[in-house]
């Protein structure tokens, strides 16, 4: 595969993956390192949950950007807002308070007919992309904490499926300048994070072969993130067998002192998890066709602004910056 694109000249980047893959911390480490090089970037967290900031180390957000890191504004979805907000901008319905009534309708007709909410979501993603675009916005680029591998097709494919149903009219032009954004390989990529195990990487390959047939959104890259290094050599690993001859191993513990078992059951392990991996990942390598860009097991336990720094110079030397 050739050398990875310059997703940071795109406008529009999407992260999916499986849960707890870490496609978060993806999102917000790509919209850091886009920081670093100058670029003006609204990080979207479409689960709602407000808490991508938390990487930041600020607190949870709202609907409304706010700043989390300098050259970095978050904000997180809310399909009630974001229907408010249409209503407003293009309807011209002025909307005091909470929807209500008209809320509870939204979630009966969102039950009732599947790609509602999907729509509301991803048309807001789309129309901040929109306003950057034309110079209307405080940030040139949107990075989006998009939702897990279950449902990502289905939200981008819902402005494709409204427009088959839908030939004239005002909802068929937005949509209209929905798909044309989502389908420009100059402005729009969906980045698949992974890990090299058995069942993120089968469901990367079966993700992406969903992503080029079902929809028109081009694809970026596929992050694998919690790579483990090359620990031992092939030598090393032939004094490690050695060690733990009986004859040996004995001899070891009188000069190492009790352990010396479990340090070389640690080391074996090590080179096993190695090898597995690199198993899993040739079979992705092989079946994706798409640039993969690794990212180390930082073998960090708490996560915030320090262990964000190193997956942004990790993704950024992987994207040659």
């Amino acid at each position: 595969m050739g050398p990875a694109p310059d997703l940071l000249d795109c406008r529009l980047l999407f992260f999916t993956g499986k849960g707890g893959v870490g496609k978060s911390t993806m999102a917000a480490a790509t919209a850091m390192l886009a920081a670093d090089r100058g670029r003006r970037v609204l990080l979207v967290d479409v689960d709602g949950k407000g808490d991508l900031a938390t990487l930041f180390e600020h607190a949870p957000v709202g609907f409304s950007p706010v700043q989390v890191h300098p050259g970095v504004l978050a904000m997180s979805m809310d399909t009630e807002a974001s229907l408010q907000e249409y209503l407003r901008l293009n309807l011209k319905v002025p909307v005091l308070g909470r929807l209500g009534p008209l809320a509870r309708v939204l979630d009966f007709v969102a039950t009732a007919a599947p790609g509602v909410k999907e729509i509301l979501t991803i048309g807001k993603i789309c129309w901040e992309t929109r306003e950057s675009i034309e110079g209307r916005a405080d940030f040139d680029m949107v990075v989006v904490d998009a939702s897990a591998s279950g449902h990502i097709v289905a939200q981008l494919g819902a402005p494709t499926a409204i427009q088959e149903l839908v030939d004239v009219g005002p909802v068929r032009s937005q949509t209209d300048w929905l798909v044309e954004i989502l389908s420009d390989p100059a402005l729009t990529a969906v980045n698949v994070v992974t890990t090299p195990e058995e069942m993120p990487v089968a469901e990367t390959i079966e993700l992406v072969g969903r992503l080029r047939t079902e929809v028109t959104v081009p694809l970026g890259t596929v992050i694998v993130n919690r790579v483990l290094p090359e620990l031992f050599t092939v030598a090393d690993e032939e004094t490690f067998a050695a060690l733990r001859e009986p004859a040996v191993s004995g001899a070891l513990a009188g000069v190492a002192g009790s352990g010396t078992t479990e340090v070389l059951d640690g080391a074996r392990l090590a080179v096993s998890l190695r090898r597995t991996g690199a198993t899993h990942l040739a079979e992705l390598d092989e079946a994706v066709d798409l640039p993969l860009l690794y990212v180390p097991y930082l073998f960090a336990r708490v996560h915030g602004r320090r262990v964000l720094r190193m997956v942004a110079d990790a993704l950024g030397e992987e994207l040659g910056l």
